[in-house]
């Protein structure tokens, strides 16, 4: 498909004049050189054409910027007017807020759109440009564009305020219960896990999605989100050999991954040692993840071995720490050492993301990260050139401002896609919901199985040094954009109406809260919620010697880990157990007498987060108590065949018999106005006409009396049809009838009487002048 039809059919029309005028300036390149040669007069015309369109989409995209970040502002007021208001605070209002922020949620991810479809249009200019004049354009104009960056870190900012915020309005400005840090007791459970590509045109829509059903997790409640904040850069170690590289791709017994990982700003003070060992014969052959705290200034001393995991283990123990927490440490941490040591280990390569994270801070169900901006960076000195300074255990040079502009190309790799990885509870039978498994079905996500940060950076910049490669480097050569699937993801009607999967977002809200109090009361008042979590605990308990249910893990699609691990506060080793997954997916077990702790720094308590996500028979905090009408067991208008969901009724009854309780949805005073004033504007048209006839009937000769007389008898009936008309709409606006209130036959059949009156005016006029 040529771009320039392929531009036509993303243009999002309230916003069409604002696009770049793609096709003007193409038919510009062509016209200017058929009957000559290009130009310096062309070139410059050329180039002031362009840089006004882009000088255009420039404006409006700050403008749309600046008046999200005014419209969330004003939600954040008002919702803090209800939270402060007892008299104010109602189901209704915060329903009413939640559905304002859908609404700036939807602006920004089209804004997204937006912005990406014009820059590719740029970058298709500048192409056919330097093909067509034999110039070099693009060069000098990149540098332009990267001299004025748009910010597209605001749309990423601008989706954790809207999801605090949601989640406020979830919980119906409650206090959220749980460890908004770090996710709850995340790590006490068995998990598959899944990895996904994205393209970057999908990612925001993506974001969207998962930011409707879970919150994002802010790392740090106590300060004012920043872009910076979701910044996570790993360095990885292994020898010239790439001995861990081998090992891990072929999944070798023992095969260690050691990397040091920081988050937010490159001075960060504390770095955290992580290692990951497949089939530990310390845990009888489970895999796992494990890692622990210094701080920045001691991990030169610790790769030396100057700073020795017994002194680690001394400083533990001045500061208090518990007993298991010190030995764990000095075990991971002497391991570390040891590698070090024996294999001659050394900094390869750094691998930076900016993470966004998704959980209910109350369950431990669902996890899901998604990490963008994916790049590696060498960090190694095996091809002479000294990138690290004095022996330092990272480079210097380097910081966190993505795309790092300043390194050559041989020594970066910027990723070209987003990496979705969802991590599924599936111990207890825990099956992913229907919402997530629209998503990883549907066109905006490409499944990869196993795919690995590490492995991918180091066959990129070391390929000629391995004896084997990754199998999904085939997949970088194929287009992983899929056809957008009808009613899948987030889509407009046709009046321009927010559409979740093709549905209003209240009556997505209706159907799950339906379902919350359905499943309370099969649990004979017991929130399911807390049912699950009593379970939980009693399993967790003897969660050492459960297994992984193998049938639920296969319908999962588990590709790369299982995950068990208990948390304590204070210092921190964190323990995440890893399976090996090959047809059929092996049972595996929990190690004893091995915790993994939790250090409340590393992720941080966020705003209040409600329990908006929940699982079939998961209760919602705040919700009305209301039995609301079922999804999809009833059908709406047989000419239409709409799906009840879509829509809000008075009063609605299951097709299996069974009565529903009627919900009364309150209509909008105005919506009944405007019915009014069309029924007015009919019969100001009716009296206008009856003016005219009677005019005719009373001063004209016999042929004004006819045509007066025809004109009185289009006038009542039209009058009579506005009148049929106002009270149909008035009935289908009482019961919510999602039939056409426009008028397609009115309007026209109206003209054509008109039409025939003057015609028969003028037959009659002239018959009787001629005679």
């Amino acid at each position: 498909m040529k771009y320039g039809l392929e531009l036509r059919e993303n243009i999002f029309p309230p916003w069409r004049l604002s696009y770049v005028a793609y096709d003007i300036l193409k038919q510009e390149l062509k016209t200017r050189q058929l009957d000559h040669g290009w130009t310096n007069r062309d070139e410059n015309d050329f180039i002031d054409l362009l840089d006004n369109e882009l000088s255009k989409v420039y404006d409006f995209v700050n403008a749309k910027l600046s008046e999200i970040d005014a419209r969330i502002l004003y939600c954040e007021r008002t919702i803090q007017t209800l939270q402060k208001n007892p008299t104010m605070k109602s189901d209704e209002n915060y329903s009413i807020m939640d559905e304002a922020l859908t609404d700036i949620l939807f602006d920004v991810n089209d804004l997204s759109k937006f912005t990406r479809i014009n820059f590719t249009a740029i970058q298709k200019l500048l192409k056919k440009h330097d093909k067509w004049t034999g110039l070099d354009l693009k060069q000098t104009f990149v540098a332009k564009l990267r001299d004025k960056p748009l910010d597209k870190q605001r749309f990423d900012v601008a989706i954790v305020y809207i999801s605090a915020l949601h989640d406020i309005c979830r919980n119906r400005g409650k206090q959220s219960p749980g460890n908004s840090a770090s996710g709850g007791d995340q790590n006490a459970f068995e998990r598959a896990t899944a990895k996904y590509w994205i393209h970057p045109d999908n990612i925001t829509e993506v974001k969207a999605i998962i930011m409707l059903h879970l919150p994002v997790l802010i790392f740090n409640k106590d300060k004012k989100f920043e872009a910076s904040d979701s910044a996570v850069s790993s360095i990885y170690f292994d020898n010239p050999n790439f001995d861990l590289y081998t090992g891990r791709l072929q999944r070798d017994e023992m095969a260690e991954a050691i990397r040091f990982r920081w988050y937010g700003p490159y001075n960060s003070k504390n770095v955290f040692i992580e290692r990951k060992t497949h089939h530990a014969v310390w845990l009888d052959g489970a895999s796992v993840k494990d890692r622990f705290r210094i701080n920045e200034d001691q991990v030169n001393s610790f790769v030396s071995g100057k700073y020795t995991a017994d002194q680690i283990a001394d400083e533990l123990r001045t500061k208090g720490t518990e007993e298991n927490i010190i030995k764990d440490t000095h075990f991971i941490g002497s391991g570390v050492q040891k590698s070090f040591r024996e294999k001659k280990l050394e900094p390869v390569l750094r691998v930076f993301y900016n993470r966004t994270a998704f959980q209910l801070p109350d369950s431990q169900k669902l996890r899901i990260s998604l990490d963008t901006d994916l790049t590696f960076i060498r960090e190694d000195h095996l091809d002479g050139v000294r990138r690290r300074q004095n022996n330092n255990w990272r480079r210097t040079d380097v910081g966190i401002d993505n795309p790092f502009p300043y390194l050559k190309d041989h020594e970066i790799l910027r990723f070209p896609y987003a990496v979705l990885e969802t991590k599924l509870q599936t111990h207890l039978g825990q099956e992913p919901p229907a919402w997530l498994t629209s998503l990883i079905e549907g066109h905006l996500v490409h499944e990869v199985p196993r795919f690995s940060k590490y492995l991918h950076g180091a066959c990129h910049f070391f390929k000629d040094r391995l004896p084997l490669l990754p199998w999904w480097l085939s997949e970088m050569n194929v287009d992983i954009r899929k056809p957008r699937a009808e009613n899948i993801g987030l889509t407009r009607s046709r009046s321009f109406k927010p559409l979740i999967d093709g549905r209003y977002r209240r009556a997505m809200i209706e159907d799950k809260e339906r379902k919350n109090k359905e499943a309370v009361i099969n649990n004979n008042g017991v929130p399911p919620l807390l049912a699950l979590d009593k379970k939980n605990a009693q399993e967790l308990n003897r969660r050492r010697s459960i297994e992984v249910d193998e049938k639920t893990a296969a319908l999962w699609r588990p590709t790369n880990n299982v995950s068990s691990n208990s948390t304590r506060t204070d210092e921190f080793t964190l323990v995440e157990l890893n399976s090996k997954v090959q047809p059929p997916l092996p049972r595996e077990r929990s190690p004893p007498n091995n915790s993994q702790r939790f250090n409340q720094s590393d992720l941080s308590p966020p705003a209040p987060i409600t329990k908006f996500y929940s699982a079939p028979g998961e209760n919602i905090n705040g919700s009305s108590g209301r039995l609301m009408p079922p999804s999809n067991d009833i059908v709406f208008k047989k000419q239409l065949g709409t799906p009840v969901e879509a829509m809000d009724m008075d009063d609605l009854e299951a097709n299996d018999g069974k009565k529903r309780a009627k919900v009364k949805v309150r209509v909008e005073p105005k919506t009944f106005f405007a019915n009014e004033r069309t029924f007015i504007a009919w019969l100001q048209f009716c009296a206008l006409l009856l003016t005219v006839a009677l005019n005719l009937l009373n001063f004209g000769d016999n042929v004004s009396r006819i045509v007066g007389g025809v004109f009185i008898g289009l006038s009542a009936a039209i009058a009579i049809y506005a009148l049929y008309r106002f009270e149909k709409r008035a009935w289908m606006i009482n019961h919510r009838d999602e039939g056409r209130y426009d008028d397609l036959w009115g309007p026209a059949v109206l003209c054509l009487l008109l039409v025939v009156a003057l015609v028969v005016n003028f037959y009659l006029r002239f018959g009787t002048t001629s005679y």
